[in-house]
């Protein structure tokens, strides 16, 4: 069933000793599906409202996580703990392929809810662009 969750998340930027965090909390979906979580949410732009983002994070076990970007910038990351991935990642300035290289990745997500967190960096032409942590908060809706 696809109800309605409160989902928080906390974005964390590490660039050239410079920390950016952005925190977002709203209600979306939550769901299981043939094994794989899904967490849905939409995110709206702080400077232009009208700019969405239609948001889709998937996760495969303990290993596997997926974020997907659609809207106004379109970007796929696929976090996998150890491994390296070139990923799509797309910019007001074009189209781009970056290497991202997740170090963690924490799944405690249960069929109601719970945390789910993840750390990894971004590369591009082999040169370190960015560190980066991800924590997504599920929680139940009341009135579900």
């Amino acid at each position: 069933m696809k109800d309605k969750y409160l989902i928080s998340v906390i974005g964390t930027q590490y660039v050239d000793g410079d920390k950016d965090v952005v925190k977002l909390k709203t209600v979306g979906e939550y769901y299981c599906e043939n094994d794989i979580i899904y967490i849905k949410y939409k995110e709206y732009d702080n400077e232009n409202p009208m700019i969405c983002f239609d948001n889709t994070v998937t996760v495969e076990g303990d290993n596997v996580v997926t974020v997907i970007r659609g809207g106004a910038a379109n970007s796929r990351l696929t976090l996998e703990k150890g491994r390296r991935h070139q990923c799509h990642y797309n910019t007001m300035f074009g189209d781009l392929m970056v290497g991202v290289f997740t170090n963690i990745i924490e799944n405690n997500l249960s069929e109601k809810g719970g945390t789910l967190q993840a750390a990894y960096t971004l590369d591009f032409n082999a040169g370190l662009v960015s560190k980066n942590e991800i924590f997504i908060k599920v929680t139940e809706k009341e009135g579900n």
